[in-house]
């Protein structure tokens, strides 16, 4: 029972998502959004569109 008591911070979550303030999009927080390139509020990546 101890050792389960311990591990019991150890379980998996899913990953909260933010909104992008650009796009809109769904986006894992502390990750440039893929769809506008952009991160806390500006470009850090250039995305092409296809």
């Amino acid at each position: 029972m101890k050792r389960r008591l311990r591990r019991s911070g150890q379980r998996w979550r899913a990953r909260k998502l933010n909104v992008c303030a650009e796009c809109g999009s769904a986006v894992p927080s502390h990750i440039a959004c893929p769809s506008c390139g952009y991160y806390k509020g500006r470009q850090v990546v250039t995305v092409e569109e296809l």
